[in-house]
């Protein structure tokens, strides 16, 4: 239970917001139609699409079968098949803090990075050809 508050304790309003409006008007719906559907006060839905308050995860639920996503495409979370799992843990936990460096880092590290497997493609090439 405590993951569960943990994700919904750190579920982004602005974005949950945003994307709970693209959902709805995809489907051209009116808010008050998407209230109407799910049973709640219209006035409650707007706050959800103004991102000053969150819907609980029940309610979650029941917006993604009435708009017929997942939770997760409803919240924005990325399933795990689509997150980059490294082997070396270490490296893994870099690269995820590497996120957060300003776009120029990120780039200086990209190009070291393509050095290092370059050269690594480089030796086995030449060790192949070596040995044929």
């Amino acid at each position: 239970m405590t993951r569960i508050y943990d994700w919904y304790a750190s579920l982004d309003m602005t974005e949950f917001a945003g994307r709970l409006k693209l959902l709805r008007e995809a489907r051209n719906l009116t808010q008050a139609r998407l209230a109407d559907l799910l049973s709640i006060d219209p006035r409650a839905y707007n706050r959800w699409e103004r991102g000053s308050s969150t819907p609980q995860l029940e309610t979650l639920i029941k917006i993604a079968d009435v708009l017929q996503v997942t939770l997760d495409e409803l919240v924005g979370r990325k399933p795990p098949s689509e997150e980059v799992k490294l082997k070396n843990y270490e490296l893994h936990t870099l690269c995820q803090q590497a996120d957060n460096l300003p776009d120029a880092d990120q780039q200086a590290l990209i190009l070291v990075i393509d050095s290092f497997v370059k050269k690594s493609q480089m030796t086995k090439v030449m060790g192949k050809a070596a040995k044929g």
